[in-house]
């Protein structure tokens, strides 16, 4: 039986006593022969999948190092897109190496097999939905193949149906109806941080008015703070994944995805939301064409307040012409709304758009 490591303070002003118990490195920890975690307040059996990463957890491993249960792996399309982008060959044994696929016993790993031509797992689920989720205008299912395939597969379709190109002064020009950049950060993010031991799919749901993508993600790996962990470098299960697609510039920085996600938002009223679940994260991606809810009085204020960084209620009623209690009541339903936020309290109290 291991002894815990833990803290004991007293706050004297209270006479409240503080146990802290420390997380511990030989994970998982039995009682009774089961696995537990905390939620919240209580105590919960883990399932089996959770039990399987407390104990690579306690060996230092991640799912990604273990090695692979195809050994006979082939890289075409990796040496493909390593060609294009760095001049370098993806499928030479030192470079391989490099990219981190190999375990201790020099065989390939898990990684090395998600970017194989053929793979045993999992891919990306895209479905096309009219009117309503009962109307399927298109399904593709990319899955066993290289996660680089995957992702070039997903950004063709997501053009085929977000863009188009309109002539101006004699020049063609594209438009996205969805920023691209912030679709193409979204699919990667979703590869690079998903749990790969799940055997669910990548699912993309596509609608006129937004695209939503929804990837199984751990509580190992997210938490309630919701998009703020999202993109992190410290929270990413998958090191060698994202060190691959850092290189092939398809992500740009670690722990900057939603930044650039919601920067390519920065000039639209409708903006991405990011869901953080107990064991799934979902990112939505409104199409920029998309109006709001807002009222024409609502409106006037959010036209001010488009190019404004922080502003009182006092200022916007002197801007608008509006009285206080009507402008305090068309602020506090844009809040509701989620179209602009506000900080401080009182008379402190200041408006910004989101």
């Amino acid at each position: 039986m291991p002894k815990p490591n833990f803290k004991l303070s007293i706050t004297h002003k209270n006479k409240v006593v503080t146990l802290e118990v420390l997380e511990g490195d030989n994970k998982p920890y039995l009682y009774k022969g089961k696995a537990y975690r905390r939620s919240d307040t209580a105590s919960i059996e883990v399932d089996t999948f959770e039990l399987k990463r407390l104990v690579l957890e306690g060996s230092n491993l991640l799912f990604e190092e273990i090695e692979s249960s195809k050994q006979d792996l082939e890289f075409s399309y990796l040496n493909q897109k390593m060609l294009e982008k760095l001049e370098v060959p993806g499928s030479d044994e030192t470079v391989l190496r490099t990219l981190g696929f190999f375990t201790k016993n020099r065989v390939f790993n898990n990684a090395a097999a998600l970017f194989a031509d053929h793979n045993q797992f999992p891919g990306i689920d895209i479905a096309r939905f009219g009117e309503s989720i009962n109307i399927i205008k298109d399904r593709e299912t990319h899955s066993n193949m290289c996660i680089l395939k995957q992702y070039d597969n997903t950004v063709e379709l997501f053009k085929k149906y977000y863009q188009y190109d309109v002539i101006e002064s004699f020049e063609r020009k594209t438009v996205d109806l969805i920023p691209e950049v912030a679709f193409r950060e979204a699919v990667a993010n979703a590869l690079v941080h998903r749990t790969w031991d799940i055997n669910s799919h990548i699912k993309i749901a596509m609608f006129d008015d937004k695209v939503e993508i929804t990837y199984p993600s751990s509580l190992s790996y997210s938490s309630t703070e919701g998009c703020n962990t999202i993109g992190k470098m410290n929270s990413i299960c998958n090191p060698t994944v994202a060190n691959v697609f850092f290189r092939l510039k398809l992500i740009e920085n670690f722990g900057f995805s939603t930044r650039r996600i919601n920067n390519s938002y920065k000039d639209s009223l409708v903006k991405p939301e990011f869901t953080v679940f107990e064991n799934s994260i979902k990112i939505v991606l409104p199409t920029l064409t998309q109006k709001t809810l807002a009222t024409k009085n609502e409106q006037v204020i959010l036209d001010l307040m488009c190019h404004q960084q922080l502003l009182s209620s006092s200022q916007i009623s002197k801007m608008s012409k509006f009285t206080k209690d009507k402008t305090i009541r068309n602020l506090n339903s844009l809040v509701d709304k989620g179209y602009i936020k506000k900080t401080g309290t009182g008379r402190g109290t200041k408006y910004f758009c989101n």
